[in-house]
């Protein structure tokens, strides 16, 4: 079994067409992007017991709320562990784990629907799932960059564009599911769970056996490396350890942080927002397609962005993110005040392909600064700066909200201050994006150093002096 899982197993032949692997990245990420979707079970996991209404003994909203919560955390734990142990199996056995974790998660928590247990709930979707989420969601990375060292942020963009839409399939997906199965003694979110859970496992599974890695020292028919130097992308190698100790993955840290941190908090709350921003003139069924038009450009921002990186490069599309974001967050409360509808979804729509783009655009900054032999594993580490962000913007924006009502502050206005705020979130990014220099060469391997059996994971690094 250990043979069919090996690297040598899935490593492509002569003549292997790598526009195949787009397609086996995208079968995992469509996937697990349904962790987005999570709040459409919210609803009626409150009537479990109840069915038509709410009973007594059923779960609340705020007891519910730590399902996602859990997922996220776990996410960007097992994206931190894993990471490196991805490096040394290659991707499929990883893909094969995460599709486990996945779909098993969902039976498990079926389980805890079954028997009204919230802490199989927890244990299934949150941590099981949520470590499913985190191996499947780096697990094509590195491949894909290994595959498309022309265009690496086409490529990545491709892979975390499917994580973005994900929702858009799971949404309808279980809406439908719980239609189907709904009685008169039954919310249908049991059985939704367990046909999801086989579902996912087929499609990632799919993913997992037609995952392919190129041979060591690959490179696309007709093209060479550039010859003039790029400062900003290293024909060097940095090992996953190595990387913790270099200012610039802390530097990235920071940046995927503060990124994030600026766009999941307003993600979270639009629906909320653009009701009491504009009180009166949108009903919640014209809110919640203001919500799916952000989650458009949330997905479609990251393949436009991360392809347009390769061009500008992707220092100089971080930038952008934060110079353009900081101006837009800035002039969202003008645009409720004068009461402009169309500009304020225009501006939070940029805002959204920024955030997405974010996510899609990290994984090639983190392969021109680090190399490419690891990126997995590092971009692994660096996702802890998700789960980070994932507590501070909603943080942010809720408390100050709160405060800002409780101090007499109208609901249209409340969000006002937190805008600027994020603007000045956006403006730190941009000095620490300002900061990352190239690596310096004793943090680099050496070409003995590798593991000549091998040939893509490598042995030790370079210690200083």
């Amino acid at each position: 079994m250990s043979g069919f899982f090996s690297k040598s197993r899935i490593t492509a032949s002569t003549g292997f067409n790598r526009w195949l692997v787009p397609p086996a990245a995208l079968s995992v990420h469509l996937c697990i992007g349904q962790a987005y979707a999570f709040s459409v079970f919210n609803d009626p996991l409150t009537r479990v017991i109840g069915v038509s209404a709410s009973a007594p003994e059923d779960w609340k909203l705020t007891t519910l709320g730590w399902i996602f919560s859990l997922a996220i955390v776990f996410l960007g734990l097992s994206a931190a562990f894993g990471g490196k142990w991805l490096e040394k199996v290659g991707p499929r056995l990883t893909m094969f784990v995460a599709a486990c974790c996945f779909g098993g998660g969902f039976w498990v928590a079926a389980l805890g629907v079954y028997l009204h247990e919230i802490w199989l709930v927890y244990l299934g979707y949150g941590v099981i799932g949520g470590i499913g989420l985190g191996l499947g969601y780096v697990s094509p990375v590195s491949t894909l960059i290994k595959w498309f060292p022309d265009r690496r942020g086409m490529a990545t963009g491709m892979a975390i564009m499917g994580f973005g839409g994900g929702a858009m399939i799971g949404a309808p997906l279980s809406v439908l599911l719980m239609d189907a199965f709904k009685s008169a003694d039954s919310v249908g979110v049991m059985q939704a769970f367990l046909v999801m859970g086989g579902l996912y496992f087929i499609s990632m599974m799919i993913g997992a056996l037609t995952i392919r890695i190129p041979p060591a020292d690959w490179q696309p028919e007709g093209w060479t490396p550039p010859q003039v130097a790029n400062k900003m992308i290293t024909q060097n190698h940095v090992h996953i350890d190595q990387a913790l100790k270099t200012p610039q993955f802390y530097l990235l840290w920071l940046v995927l942080c503060l990124n994030v941190t600026a766009g999941i908090g307003v993600l979270g709350q639009a629906s909320v927002m653009i009701q009491e921003m504009f009180k009166g003139s949108v009903t919640p069924a014209a809110a919640a397609g203001f919500v799916g038009l952000l989650s458009l450009f949330n997905m479609g921002g990251r393949f436009f962005w991360s392809s347009a990186s390769d061009y500008l490069g992707r220092k100089n599309t971080y930038f952008v993110f934060f110079v353009v974001g900081a101006c837009l967050y800035a002039l969202v409360p003008s645009m409720g005040m004068i009461g402009n509808m169309a500009m304020f979804v225009l501006l939070y729509a940029l805002i959204m392909s920024m955030y997405g783009g974010g996510f899609a655009t990290i994984p090639a900054y983190l392969a021109d600064i680090f190399g490419t032999l690891y990126v997995g594993g590092i971009h692994g580490r660096l996702l802890t700066a998700w789960a980070t962000a994932g507590v501070l913007g909603p943080v942010l924006v809720n408390y100050i909200r709160e405060y800002q009502i409780h101090h007499g502050v109208a609901k249209a206005d409340a969000y006002n201050v937190t805008m600027y705020i994020m603007a000045g979130i956006l403006v730190l990014g941009f000095v620490c994006n300002l900061l990352i220099k190239p690596v310096h060469e004793k943090h680099h391997m050496k070409h003995d150093e590798f593991d000549e059996l091998d040939g893509i994971y490598p042995a030790t690094v370079e210690e200083e002096g």
